[in-house]
Parts: C-alpha cells; structure tokens; sequence
C-alpha cells in the first residue's frame, strides 16, 4: 500500500525505489507486460500513485549481494546547499555520485541526505543528474513543494543551462539542435540513447539551445540550455553533432578520454550550471548558479595554456 511518503510519486520512480537491487530494465518491463496493477487495474510507467493505493507485484528475484548491501543503511551525508528553506533544498551534486540507488548502486545522494537528517519529515528528489554529471539537484522537503515542482519540469517552465566542453571548434551559428531521441538497451542491458528521423515513431522530440562561452585550441566550452528533458539529452546531441562532451565514457572518444585523463580530466565535462524555477510556496522567481568543480576550473585552465614548442 502506498504511503503518505509516496503520495504523487511516478509509477516507476515508486517502484524502484521499493525494489532495490531489482534492475530498472525488469520494472519497465513487468509494468509494460500489465503485470504491476494498482487497485487492481493495469497502470503505465507516468501513473501517479496516491496514498492509499494498493499496488501489486509480480515475484521479482533480488540478486543476493545487492539483498545483502540493502540491509546496510547508507552513509549519512551532506553536500554543499546552495539553498535551503521549509520547502526546498538545492545541493550542489559532485560527478562520481548518482542522485539514489538502483541499477547496481545501493545508494545515492537521496539515501544519504535521508540518513543524515533522520528528522526530515520528507526528501524527495524533484528531478535526476546523470551520475558523472555535476552541479544544481532539488529536493522537496514538502509534499506540496514536491508535486508543484514537478509540474514545472514537465511543463517546462523552469530554465536549466549546463556548461559543456565538447572537442574541437563548434561552430558558432549552430546555435538550436532539435532532434528526436530514442531509448534503447544494448546487448548487455545498459541503457542507451541515440538520435533518430523527425518521423520515427519512437522518437520523442529534443531541443537544446547552444551557445559558445568560450573557444580553445583543442575545445569548445558551450552553454546549452534544455528545452526538454530526454534521457542523456545534451550528451547525445552534442556527439551527433561531431563534438562529443570532453571524458564522456559513453557517446565520447575512448583514446581521447584515456588522454584526457592523463593531463587531469577524469569524468565528463557536463555541469549543472544555473537553474531557475518558481518557489512552491511564493511562486518568487529563482535564480541559481553552480560554480564549476575545482577539477573542471583546472581543466580550463590548462586548455587555456599556448601549445608546448616543439
């Protein structure tokens, strides 16, 4: 049954939660199959539960060292807070951290935020980062706060602006990538995404506005703001347009990267920058900013640098 806790909570965002150590792959895949019912009737993965409602499950196996680390509370743990009130908290996310658990992580910011404030009536991450993604995270501490922010991602009233550097010298009037992307698992079940035709019926529709901050010998440093919220968005956007984003182990260049890594880039160039939204509760206009990461500031540094003479 679910609880007050979980009330407005996305059918799947629910269930992986409470299945940890289930991959998220099987979740969609029993919810697709109509086997996950919430009173008694089938429900997609966007399903809003409420408090109240009695979902059920299939029997779903739990490999047995993720069963084991599940019975190990998270770490406590507070990140930088670049604001904080009643109603919402806005952590600066390091790279190297995914925002909860699942798909082999048996923890994440949310969990650990939890265990650190056990008085917190309610943390409830508002959107999600890539793991290796740094920068900007809200989280609700109201279940109104939750419910009004989430309105504002979907309808897309909030303004999220990342600092990219990609390879090589973008040029400067490509300026709107508005590409559809499509979802995929490869053979060995990660999770992919590539670009796809405007008229594939697979494709849900991107856009990510692109503008040069500042221009290298070796690089690009972007500003690309979302006007959509896809799956790896700006990271696909970015290669298929030829400059794939700087340590990305995914959509980049691996001997690049290996290289990178060498002269003090170890994790992909994509920071959350600057975001704005409403407030849930006074409906003021907020403007945040992340500064870059010391790893990324040393980076631009260095690639500021005149080549070494030969």
């Amino acid at each position: 049954m679910v609880g007050e806790e979980s009330a407005g909570q996305r059918l799947d965002n629910f269930l992986i939660r409470i299945l940890k150590g289930v991959p998220k792959t099987h979740v969609y895949r029993i919810i697709r199959s109509g086997e996950v019912r919430v009173n008694k009737g089938r429900a997609a993965a966007d399903t809003r539960v409420e408090e109240g409602d009695v979902v059920r499950l299939p029997p779903v196996r739990i490999a047995e060292s993720v069963a084991a680390k599940a019975d190990q509370p998270a770490p406590a743990r507070e990140f930088p807070i670049l604001l904080e009130d009643d109603h919402v908290l806005a952590i600066d996310k390091p790279a190297g951290v995914a925002v909860h658990g699942g798909s082999g992580v048996s923890f994440g910011v949310i969990e650990q935020l939890r265990q650190a404030r056990p008085a917190a009536k309610l943390l409830e991450l508002v959107h999600r980062l890539d793991r290796e993604t740094s920068g900007i995270l809200l989280v609700a501490k109201k279940r109104s706060a939750l419910t009004k922010l989430q309105d504002q991602f979907r309808d897309r009233e909030t303004g999220k602006t990342y600092l990219a550097l990609v390879t090589g010298a973008w040029p400067a009037n490509k300026k709107v990538i508005d590409q559809p992307l499509h979802k995929y698992l490869q053979a060995d079940g990660e999770r992919r995404v590539k670009v796809v035709g405007k008229d594939d019926p697979d494709g849900m529709r991107a856009i990510s506005l692109v503008k040069v901050q500042e221009k290298f010998r070796d690089f690009t440093l972007l500003e690309v703001t979302i006007k959509t919220g896809r799956t790896h968005q700006i990271r696909v956007h970015l290669a298929s347009a030829g400059h794939p984003i700087a340590g990305d182990d995914k959509y980049g260049v691996f001997e690049l990267n290996k290289t990178l890594a060498k002269q003090g880039l170890k994790r992909m160039f994509l920071h959350a920058w600057r975001l704005q939204f409403d407030h849930p509760a006074t409906g003021e206009r907020v403007a945040l900013l992340a500064p870059l990461p010391a790893e990324l500031q040393n980076f631009i540094a260095h690639a500021r640098l005149p080549p070494a003479p030969v």
